[in-house]
């Protein structure tokens, strides 16, 4: 049996949705759920270290407000009350956007991202802004995993992830460029989910590979996930950002019309997922019954994770390569070769690359035609000893270069008892579906487990 917790423990333990609602009924305050949040950041805090930026004050008189809005009977969004933590590469009007990176220290946005104010449009509460790696790439920030402080929290989204996963906040924002939501989440033990290309505008991100930036959200549950509706659509400051493929929560908490099909997919990079991982993931189709058949990805996926970085080496060097320029002695060594590399790439090959995420994307229509998602690991397997590394984002690299929508799910645990994610992959413009499938998966795999 697990240590029983406080009072504020079990406050901040809530989910966004179940939090929304006690709030919107009066049963609970915003102000009495951000400082029971507060409580538990100065409790585990100097453990996980999650955080670049907290502004206690202003949080509480957010939240103050967001409570004087209900009692007067105002209208109230789906996140009316509910703090959520912003990676720290995404602009938050006042609040100091640093990108993990001391070159950027004390940086202050004079306006908030578009996904900042359609949050506050929504009803959220900003509790302050969480850690990156050094410019959301792979040099590792300060952030340790609640389950095994002597291991990595995965990256770049460290801060976020961990903060879910210890208790610290309901919600949190992240983007991934490789594996950056997916990997966290299954290292940290949280749902991680990554609506496809364009579905959250960046504009008031950070700009890393434009080809490839997503934005993503960290949650304790399904539902939660779903919440991230309210950050998407059209924006016209960002040219990729075209479409809404919500409404999600109301699709999502629905019942499938038919037992999903799904299809098990090991990838061409099988052989660096770790030995539990391989077993834990062999017991899903015996698991799952006739719902799941292992399918096997054509030849050129195998060549995906190259076209990839090859992808990001080059707009990375183009966006990022200032840094290095202005400062090299105050960056890291990785980024400094991934720009000399991006840099070194040559046009043709470059355009070739980028040219393949269509083809990859199209080539998977006729196995979305048989199967509603693919069901593949979320990470090679736990968390990896040491915080000199984010760990292998080998299992997110191929859906992040398609710019399709994943999740991933707590649902495998490795041999040191630390959580494991399974990811579902869904094709373009499907996320409604995704997390209705997501939903069906686990209460499957908990029928089958009880």
């Amino acid at each position: 049996m697990g240590a029983k917790r406080n009072p504020a423990q079990e406050m901040a333990a809530l989910t966004a949705s179940e939090a929304a609602r006690r709030i919107a009924e009066g049963v609970l305050t915003s102000a009495d759920l951000v400082a029971a949040c507060l409580d538990v950041i100065d409790a585990q805090e100097e453990q996980v270290r999650a955080w670049a930026f907290l502004d206690r004050d202003k949080a509480m008189l957010e939240a103050k407000e967001r409570d004087r809005r209900r009692q007067r009977g105002l209208p109230l969004g789906p996140l009316h009350g509910v703090p959520v933590g912003v990676k720290d590469i995404i602009d938050v009007k006042g609040m100091p956007t640093g990108n993990g990176t001391p070159i950027d220290e004390g940086r202050r946005p004079f306006e908030d991202a578009t996904v900042i104010r359609r949050l506050r449009d929504a009803g959220a509460v900003i509790l302050g802004k969480t850690v990156t790696t050094e410019l959301a790439y792979f040099h590792p920030g300060k952030t340790r995993n609640p389950h095994d402080p002597s291991r990595t929290p995965g990256g770049s989204s460290s801060g976020s992830a961990a903060a879910v996963a210890a208790g610290m906040v309901p919600l949190a924002l992240g983007s991934q460029t490789n594996g950056s939501v997916i990997r966290p989440a299954s290292y940290c033990g949280v749902v991680g989910f990554k609506p496809g290309f364009g579905a959250v505008p960046r504009s008031g991100v950070l700009t890393l590979a434009p080809s490839l930036d997503q934005l993503g959200i960290f949650s304790r549950s399904i539902e939660d996930a779903a919440l991230i509706e309210s950050l998407m659509g059209p924006d016209d400051r960002d040219d990729d950002a075209r479409e809404n493929p919500g409404p999600l929560t109301a699709t999502a908490l629905t019942e499938p019309p038919v037992t999903p099909a799904l299809a098990l997919v090991r990838t061409p990079f099988w052989e660096r997922a770790d030995a539990a991982m391989r077993d834990a993931f062999g017991e899903l189709a015996p698991a799952l019954g006739g719902a799941a058949a292992e399918v096997e990805l054509p030849e050129p996926f195998g060549r995906g994770v190259g076209w990839l970085g090859g992808v990001m080496a080059a707009e990375m060097a183009r966006n990022l390569g200032h840094y290095v320029d202005r400062a090299p002695d105050q960056v890291s060594e990785k980024l400094r070769e991934l720009v000399a590399d991006g840099r070194a790439m040559r046009a043709p090959d470059y355009l070739a690359a980028r040219d393949m995420r269509r083809v990859l994307r199209d080539s998977l229509g006729p196995l979305f035609h048989r199967f509603d998602v693919i069901v593949t690991p979320s990470a090679t397997g736990e968390a990896p000893i040491g915080l000199e590394s984010t760990g292998d984002p080998v299992f997110c690299s191929l859906w992040t270069f398609c710019g399709l929508p994943a999740i991933s799910l707590p649902l495998m645990t490795g041999a040191n008892g630390m959580p494991i994610g399974v990811q579902l992959v869904a094709p373009p413009g499907q996320e409604a579906r995704l997390l209705r499938t997501a939903r069906w998966l686990v209460r499957t795999l908990s029928q089958e487990a009880g």
